[in-house]
């Protein structure tokens, strides 16, 4: 009797999805079955990428929600061209440095409460996309997001995880948070069918009054645009921001700055990509209202390198990938921000020969210095906290995006005293989700919703759900490309990803993370152009990620030189990067990134999910 088939390829954990009709890969089982089911009653990509997105919010609410932004980037069939939606609401009128440094006393955006607040992005992203790109009506894509908060789903452990860290704020100060997320004052166990009825009847408040407009499909959606940032849910975050006073990680309570009037001055808008091409590989990002273009500055500073001769987790692919991560981040804090705003010199970024003296800087030693390049007229390099407690204090503070699975541990002595410090510790970073949709007429769909976390600011009561704290990502700091000021987009991690292959649409990926987001996103490009790995095989690869810049949330503080391995990285390849002068930290065997991926080559459509945190999922058929 023949014996068991063995996987040949150590590195992965399940099939590639493959189908002709369509893939759904989401970072949640519940969303991928919402999205595909969506397609199987007709609907196209676009649609089932709304119906999925609100689906997020309700069973990934540790992750995102409705306060959040959001960026995403279509492939439309009948356009035959691929578009960025900007879902990423710009500061509010009144967010300037002078009220928050002279006035307030600030020398950060806090990580956490109300004046990290944008105007949120998300709800008027998902019905651009259903009103210009999609066929359906509002109710097929919000019936399933409502009947969920309603009825209830199944807690994932880090949503339990994540409510625990906060009880202590939840109770002392955000009681509204406690009303929604803690019943009878308790945390929640995983695996409680846990139900948000509050944020279920605004949804349905949305929906009634957007069905009031009569039947046609598209003024159904136009109302619900109105109704969201001019009527019942503009009123209730605006009276909410003017009259609570909110603890935040700057240790003292504050009122918020966005209103009513910004809500209603802001839509997301369609704008092109940018792009680069990377042998033959044409990866598109959105612009510099994100940090999207250091992948295509990564690529950029490889391209010269013969990397098919190395290995998946050879020494030199890690380090030539981490050396020139560091320098792409390095432009990144120098160099982007909204390109309304500033010109940001990205035909230079991408250039070939300011990529060849980049690419002349990188040595067999791990660089220990912030290196951005010099493009005279442009850039300033922001001020930056180097401290070996910032894991500690992002991990404590409630405002960032650290790594989805890795186990973040504080030493208590690293930790301020002071009382206003100690109410403002036990808290959990936010996070983010992702998903990728490829219909069988090829549409495709990547996008990166965020924010409006459980614990980003206190639940408005009369919403069910919390404001977003993207603002954090802001310098207060004059003249800089990502400076503070009203009406401008925050330079966000969020980061989807779509690639052109010989000229034709062929992927969608990108992950969760925040400042690891395009250090996954180009690990998982590498692997799949130069080591002919499938999704599947490039998702469940061991993987890494640096810390050696300032991260991008509150407290903005960098660890020059560090750099986090999964232990399945061999232990010969660990030896060799602490050799070349990295300091090299091992995490566990399955915790870096939650990448997702789709493809089509002709009418075959192929999916991948990352199966580190037990919840993302690839569908299809």
């Amino acid at each position: 009797m023949p014996g068991p088939v063995i996987n040949p390829n150590p590195f992965t954990t399940r099939p590639e999805i493959e189908g002709t009709f369509g893939v759904v890969t989401t970072t949640h089982w519940i969303a991928t079955a919402v999205g595909m089911a969506t397609l199987e009653k007709g609907g196209n990509a676009f649609d089932a990428a709304a119906a999925t997105a609100f689906t997020l919010q309700v069973v990934e609410p540790h992750l995102n929600g409705p306060g959040g932004d959001v960026p995403v980037i279509v492939h439309d069939v009948k356009r035959d061209r691929t578009e960025v939606i900007c879902g990423q609401g710009p500061a509010p009128a009144g967010a300037t440095i002078k009220y928050y440094r002279d006035e307030l006393g600030l020398d950060l955006v806090p990580g956490t409460g109300l004046l990290a607040a944008c105007i949120p992005g998300m709800f008027d992203t998902w019905m651009l996309l259903l009103r210009d790109y999609g066929t359906m009506r509002l109710a097929d894509v919000l019936t399933p997001a409502i009947d969920y908060a309603k009825n209830g789903y199944p807690l994932v452990e880090r949503i339990s995880a994540t409510i625990d860290t906060v009880k202590d704020m939840f109770r002392d100060h955000w009681t509204t948070s406690a009303a929604v997320y803690m019943p009878d004052d308790k945390v929640p166990a995983p695996g409680t069918i846990f139900r948000n009825p509050t944020l279920a009847a605004t949804y349905a408040r949305v929906l009634k009054e957007a069905e009031s407009a009569g039947g046609d499909r598209v003024a159904q959606i136009e109302k619900a645009r109105k109704v969201w940032s001019q009527g019942f849910v503009a009123e209730a975050i605006d009276r909410f921001c003017r009259t609570q006073e909110v603890m935040d990680t700057s240790g003292t309570p504050h009122r918020g700055v966005l209103t009513g009037q910004d809500m209603a001055k802001w839509q997301a808008t369609v704008e092109a990509p940018i792009h680069y091409d990377y042998g033959r590989y044409r990866v598109m990002k959105a612009d510099t209202w994100t940090q999207g273009l250091v992948t295509l500055q990564t690529l950029a500073i490889l391209k010269g390198y013969d990397l098919d001769r190395l290995s998946p987790t050879d020494p030199e692919f890690i380090h030539l990938q981490i050396e020139a991560t560091k320098l792409a981040f390095a432009d990144r804090d120098t160099f982007y921000g909204d390109p309304k705003f500033v010109k940001v010199p990205v035909d230079v970024l991408l250039s070939d020969a300011y990529n060849a003296a980049r690419c002349a800087l990188i040595t067999d030693r791990a660089s220990l210095e912030q290196r951005p390049g010099n493009i005279p007229g442009f850039g300033k390099r922001p001020k930056i906290s180097n401290a070996e407690g910032a894991r500690a204090a992002v991990a404590s503070s409630g405002a960032g995006e650290p790594t989805v699975g890795r186990i973040w541990t504080h030493d208590d002595s690293n930790l301020p005293d002071a009382p206003s410090a100690r109410d403002r510790m036990g808290a959990t970073p936010g996070d983010t989700v992702h998903f990728d949709i490829i219909d069988r007429d090829g549409n495709m769909v990547s996008s990166t919703p965020s924010g409006g976390w459980l614990h980003s600011s206190p639940v408005i009561p009369e919403l069910g759900f919390c404001l977003g704290t993207r603002a954090q990502q802001f310098w207060l700091d004059e003249g800089h490309p990502n400076s503070l000021a009203p009406g401008k987009r925050p330079r966000s991690t969020l980061t989807p990803t779509m690639a052109l292959r010989d000229g034709e649409p062929y992927l969608a990926w990108g992950s969760p993370g925040g400042d690891q987001q395009d250090q996954w996103i180009s690990q998982f490009i590498l692997r799949h152009a130069h080591f002919n790995m499938n999704l599947q095989e490039a998702i469940d690869a061991p993987a890494w990620h640096s810390e050696h810049f300032p991260a991008s949330f509150w407290p903005r503080q960098a660890r020059p030189g560090v750099m986090v391995v999964e232990s399945r990285v061999p232990d010969a390849t660990v030896a060799e990067l602490r050799k070349r002068g990295h300091t090299v930290e091992v995490g566990p065997a399955w915790s870096e990134g939650r990448l997702t991926a789709a493809s089509r080559v002709g009418v075959r459509r192929r999916a991948g999910a990352n199966p580190r945190g037990m919840q993302g999922y690839a569908i299809g058929r």
